[in-house]
C-alpha cells in the first residue's frame, strides 16, 4: 500500500493571516518526500476559508520543482467548473515538468457556494463532468482531437507541450454518491473514496463500481482512500485532540458546503446529498444539539463503523486502517493531517509518527497488498 500526504490550508477563525497558513502548509508538505511519502496530492476549492486551493495543478507546479521522486496527484480538479482544453493543457504541463510524476483526480464538486461564484448551473455538473472528461481524455491521448457536445463545440486543434507519460492511465475520481461512482465506472477512471460516510455504505458502493466497470470492458483497479489523520503517542492526548479538531473540521465543512440545512436535496444530481444532511446535523455544533464524532477508543479492539477518520495511538491508527484496507482493498491511503486547527507543531509531530509507526508497516506488510477482491470487501461490509 502506498502512502501519500494531503496539505490542507483551512482558516477555522481570524488568528492566522492567510500567508501565515500557507507558509505552515508549506513547510509540513516539504515534509513528505524526506519522510517517505509516495504522493503529495492537492484539494480544489474556491471563495471561502476551506482549503483554500483554488489552483491544484499550480500548486503542484510548485513542487515539482522542489521534488525529485514524489509522485503529485490532484485530489480533485472539479471538472464543472473548468475549460476542458485548459485543463488537458495543465496536465500535459505537469507532466512534461515533473518527469511524469502525475496522478490526476477528477470531481463533480458538490459547493453550491463555488458553483454560484464561478457561474456553472449546479444541476449541470454531471452531464458536464462527463463531457469535459470526455474532451480531456482526448486531448491528451490524440494529437490532433475535435468535438462537438452539448456544452462545448471545439474544432480540430492540439494541444502542446503533449504529455510525456499517458496520464490517462492514472486517472481517478471521486466519489460520494453511489450514482457518482456508476459514472465514473463507465468513464473507466479509477475510485477514490473520500471520507464523508461510512466505510461500510463506501465498501457496498465499490463493489457496484468494479462489477461496472467490468462490464463496460475497463480494467479494475484498487480504490484511494483518503481521511484525516490525528495520532499522538499518548492515547489520552490523542483522544483530546481527535475530539477537539475533528469538531472543528467538521464545522469548517458545513460551513463551507452547508450540508446540514437539506439546500442540495432537491437538486438535480445531488439527490443524495439528503442522507448527507442527516449525517451533518448530528455531528455538527451547533445543529440540532450535534455532537463532534467519536475518536478511537482504547478499550475497543475492533473500529467504531461510523468513525470515518484515523486516530489515536500509532497502534490504534493502523488498526482503524487495516479496517479500512479490509472493507477497500486500497492500493493508497491519502491522509489529511492538520485537521481542524491542529497547531502547527501537533500536526508536525502527527505526519513523523504516522511516516515512522505507521507507514512502514502499511508498505510492507502483504496484509496491506492492494486488493480487488470484493468477496472480502463483502464480508467486511457485513461483520
Amino acid at each position: 500500500m502506498k502512502v501519500g500526504y494531503v496539505p490542507v490550508v483551512t482558516a477555522v477563525d481570524d488568528s492566522k493571516s492567510d500567508l501565515q497558513l500557507y507558509n505552515e502548509a508549506m513547510a509540513l508538505a516539504d515534509m513528505a518526500e524526506p519522510l517517505g511519502f509516495d504522493s503529495l496530492w492537492s484539494l480544489e476549492h474556491h471563495f471561502t476559508g476551506y482549503s483554500m486551493i483554488p489552483n491544484p495543478v499550480q500548486f503542484l507546479t510548485y513542487y515539482a520543482a522542489r521534488t525529485r521522486t514524489i509522485r503529485l496527484g490532484t485530489a480533485v480538479i472539479v471538472l464543472p467548473w473548468h475549460d476542458p482544453v485548459r485543463v488537458a493543457e495543465e496536465i500535459a504541463l505537469l507532466d512534461v515538468m515533473s518527469g511524469g510524476r502525475t496522478i490526476f483526480g477528477f470531481g463533480r464538486g458538490a459547493g453550491s457556494v463555488e458553483y454560484d461564484g464561478l457561474r456553472v448551473p449546479m444541476e449541470e455538473s454531471r452531464d458536464r463532468f462527463a463531457e469535459i472528461a470526455s474532451i480531456v481524455r482526448l486531448a491528451l491521448t490524440q494529437k490532433r482531437f475535435s468535438y462537438d457536445g452539448k456544452f462545448y463545440q471545439i474544432p480540430e486543434t492540439s494541444i502542446r507541450p503533449q504529455p510525456i507519460s499517458n496520464p490517462v492511465e492514472r486517472f481517478f475520481a471521486s466519489s460520494v454518491s453511489p450514482e457518482s461512482a456508476e459514472l465514473m465506472a463507465r468513464m473507466g477512471f479509477g475510485m477514490m473514496i473520500i471520507g464523508q460516510k461510512d466505510w461500510e455504505s463506501a465498501a457496498v458502493d465499490i463493489q457496484h463500481y468494479r462489477a461496472t466497470a467490468a462490464a463496460c470492458g475497463h480494467p479494475v483497479r484498487p480504490v484511494m482512500a483518503l481521511a484525516n489523520v490525528i495520532v499522538a503517542d499518548d492515547p489520552s492526548e490523542a483522544r483530546d485532540l481527535a475530539r477537539t479538531h475533528l469538531r472543528v473540521y467538521m464545522k469548517t465543512i458545513d460551513d463551507h458546503y452547508r450540508f446540514s440545512d437539506g439546500h442540495l436535496s432537491g437538486l438535480k444530481g445531488y439527490e443524495f446529498y439528503a442522507k448527507v444532511a442527516k449525517t451533518y446535523s448530528k455531528v455538527v455544533p451547533g445543529v440540532d444539539g450535534g455532537q463532534a464524532p467519536k475518536p478511537a477508543d482504547p478499550a475497543k479492539k475492533k473500529p467504531a463503523a461510523g468513525d470515518l477518520n484515523v486516530t489515536g495511538t500509532p497502534a490504534q491508527a493502523l488498526e482503524k486502517l487495516r479496517y479500512i484496507h479490509q472493507l477497500t482493498g486500497a492500493s493508497d491511503f491519502l491522509g489529511q493531517f492538520c485537521v481542524g486547527g491542529l497547531p502547527f507543531d501537533k500536526t508536525q509531530r502527527s505526519i513523523k509518527l504516522f511516516a515512522e509507526k505507521i507507514a512502514p508497516v502499511l508498505k510492507n506488510d502483504p496484509a496491506f497488498a492492494p486488493r480487488i477482491d470484493d468477496q472480502r470487501a463483502a464480508a467486511g461490509a457485513q461483520a
